[in-house]
């Protein structure tokens, strides 16, 4: 009996060190997401009203785009559709960057923030095109520091994919499906809402200055991520595929 007791006790042990790691992982990576989120909204608002066109939304730069080719409208087009490809780049640049780096988020977010302060110092007619590229590359990079929370998908420039799997949670958890993990999805939502109100306060504020805030937090989020231990920052990631699945891929 006292053997028995003894293992039982350490399972329990066990399984309640398992739970305490699993939920501060969640809430590590939420804190994360909300904060990013924030960001990426605060960006969105500041570039949509610096601009005139999204910064990190290209669904609605497609369509646009759509429309100025149809309207006769052919410049505006080829910006929309070069401002796309620019945000596709970012988000290839972000995952090169995560990949080189032993602290991909302070990385990834530090050169965000590098990104946004060159931004902010560009005036004038001139060089609103080249402004607007900068914050698009910075909006298409961000999305490489934290891809998903404890397996489930997670957007941080963009909430239509995050609303979606919130709605269809809802239809589930009506049929039955009494799984919750779907409400996580509100949480980077809730975050660009909030930073798109504090993006807009700010531009009626100061302007173009705001894009200097916006920098200067986004590189405090990265200067608080070094807190953030580093095998916990590995699994926000997507690991590179087996070395064994790449050999047949190649074959």
């Amino acid at each position: 009996m006292g053997r028995r007791r003894f293992r039982w006790l350490a399972f329990m042990t066990r399984q309640r060190r398992r739970r305490i790691i699993k939920t501060r992982r969640k809430v590590t990576g939420l804190a994360l997401v909300a904060a990013i989120s924030f960001i990426a909204g605060m960006t969105d608002a500041v570039g949509l009203m610096l601009a005139g066109d999204f910064v990190s939304f290209m669904t609605g730069n497609t369509t646009r785009a759509a429309l100025a080719f149809g309207s006769g409208d052919y410049r505006h087009g080829i910006v929309l559709l070069c401002a796309i490809a620019t945000f596709i780049g970012g988000n290839a640049l972000g995952i090169v960057l995560a990949h080189v780096s032993r602290r991909r988020i302070f990385v990834v977010l530090g050169c965000v923030s590098l990104l946004l302060f060159v931004a902010s110092m560009l005036h004038g007619p001139a060089l609103l095109l080249p402004q607007f590229y900068m914050i698009v590359l910075a909006m298409g990079m961000v999305n490489a520091a934290v891809e998903h929370i404890e397996g489930l998908p997670i957007g941080l420039t963009y909430v239509t994919g995050a609303l979606s799997r919130f709605g269809r949670g809802i239809g589930r958890w009506i049929i039955g499906d009494r799984r919750v993990d779907w409400a996580i999805q509100i949480v980077p939502w809730t975050g660009m809402l909030t930073g798109a109100i504090i993006g807009a306060i700010l531009t009626h504020l100061v302007g173009a200055l705001a894009l200097w805030v916006v920098a200067l937090v986004t590189l405090g989020v990265a200067a608080a991520t070094i807190l953030i231990p580093r095998p916990l920052e590995r699994r926000f990631a997507h690991g590179a595929p087996p070395r064994k699945v790449v050999l047949q891929q190649a074959k």
